[in-house]
């Protein structure tokens, strides 16, 4: 049976969870204090570390960067206030493997426990199938989110890249579909070698075989000197093509004849070269529909569509906001030569109601420019575009409208089968929003 430690003071509180989790057949030692929690750890080997982020003798973050120096493979699972949601973000970015705010429902309490012990499972899973190198793998930009959307993608990342299989990652655009293929490549065996990314809407059909193959002085008007393309650049590595949907039906057909013989011919060439490439493909388009109309060959959708990848959107990730927004913030700080602290609550408010058509693109734009606007420590509202106040100021009214805001959120869950992530998107809320108008009105 799987073992957890409970560090929390709220003595009351901490007898109620225990008494829930021996109930769902786990094992469950309590700590009242950071110094019980050393002595416990020391002395037993613990599945998974439930913490309080504050505790009378000790801070909940440097806590948790002491279990993670000591015991890095224990997941660590923060208990935090609402108002302390920021704080627990960044304990994120410092090794923590979720949190979970109160008031919390059980439900919540064993999914983010479940999340937090497969998610482990799945990377030792991964770190043993991965081809050790002596090179590290580049850095990407990549960040770890802990929305549900968020840790199904990681899993399916941490499961498909080890392997060679071709790999379609579906999403809209400004969702990080090529920062999603760089973090698959480099978690694979073939990190070592190049990765090479392509956007297919960017060729000219007439020149996508010299750009992919490459060609030879003088095979056409234009060719002054031989050029290497895209697939002998990336042999041995990997190659990622972005929006193929928009490759000319018969750019499809010479890309699908190199995916199946493994070999490439520049234009002008008679000499056939061997390639031993992973191709990772990107749409923002439905190519089911498009293989129906006729626009894209069935043959090679099914080529490169070995395993597909959802990128969700930042609509799906909302828990994951402020996650992203601190680290475009840093991002932004460096290449800025800034020193803005954070965000002030007015602004996370802001961008909590906000819709992102853009997504992450959105999201980091925006970021960089309110941080350069930026005097002071915080980012305030006064820096924002214009579009969040419009739209913020319609969503506050559709939801002042309503003549009852408990029977509305009551008509919300039995819409969405007490789906609470469905029903705040039906009222145009936040999940966290949600949560405390369910404990306001005490709806269960």
């Amino acid at each position: 049976m799987l073992k957890i430690l409970i560090i929390e003071d709220d003595i009351s509180f901490c007898k109620l969870l225990e008494k829930f989790l021996i109930k769902n057949n786990y094992v469950v030692n309590i700590a009242f204090s950071a110094t019980e929690a050393r002595l416990a750890i020391q002395n037993e080997t613990f599945n998974l570390i439930l913490t309080d982020l504050r505790l009378p003798d000790a801070d909940g973050i440097e806590l948790l960067a002491e279990f993670k120096s000591a015991f890095p493979t224990i997941p660590v699972v923060l208990m935090t206030g609402y108002s302390e949601v920021s704080t627990a973000v960044k304990a994120i970015k410092n090794g923590a493997s979720d949190y979970i705010s109160k008031p919390f429902n059980p439900d919540e309490v064993l999914a983010v426990i479940t999340n937090a012990l497969v998610s482990k499972t799945i990377a030792d899973t991964a770190k043993k199938q991965t081809v050790k190198r002596a090179k590290p793998a580049t850095t990407t930009e990549y960040v770890q989110g802990i929305s549900a959307a968020s840790k199904k993608l990681s899993e399916h990342i941490q499961l498909v890249s080890p392997t060679d299989m071709s790999v379609l990652i579906i999403g809209e655009s400004g969702t990080g579909k090529e920062i999603i293929a760089q973090s698959i490549h480099q978690q694979s065996h073939r990190k070592n070698n190049n990765f090479i990314a392509v956007d297919c809407g960017a060729i000219p059909k007439e020149l996508a075989a010299s750009e992919f193959f490459g060609h030879l002085k003088g095979s056409f008007t234009g060719a002054i000197s031989d050029k290497i393309g895209y697939f002998e650049a990336a042999n041995g590595g990997t190659i990622f093509l972005d929006e193929i949907g928009n490759l000319s039906y018969e750019n499809q057909i010479q890309l699908l004849r190199a995916l199946q013989e493994r070999k490439i011919k520049a234009v002008g060439s008679n000499k056939e070269i061997e390639v031993d490439i992973r191709i990772i493909t990107a749409t923002n388009e439905d190519l089911r529909e498009a293989v129906k109309n006729g626009d894209f060959r069935e043959d090679l959708y099914h080529r490169i569509n070995e395993f597909s990848i959802h990128s969700p959107s930042l609509t799906e990730r909302e828990e994951d906001l402020i996650l992203f927004a601190e680290f475009f913030l840093e991002k932004a700080n460096a290449q800025l030569h800034k020193g803005v602290i954070g965000f002030s609550k007015e602004v996370v408010t802001i961008f909590q109601n906000y819709d992102w058509p853009g997504n992450l693109r959105e999201l980091q734009n925006c970021v960089k420019r309110a941080t350069l606007l930026t005097q002071g420590d915080f980012i305030e509202s006064a820096v924002l575009p214009a579009e969040f106040f419009h739209q913020n100021k319609t969503k506050t009214a559709q939801f002042s409208l309503s003549e009852n805001e408990k029977e509305a959120i009551e008509n919300a869950l039995v819409k969405t089968k007490n789906n609470k992530s469905e029903a705040a998107k039906l009222l145009q809320i936040t999940r966290k929003t949600l949560y405390n108008k369910l404990k306001l009105y005490d709806i269960n």
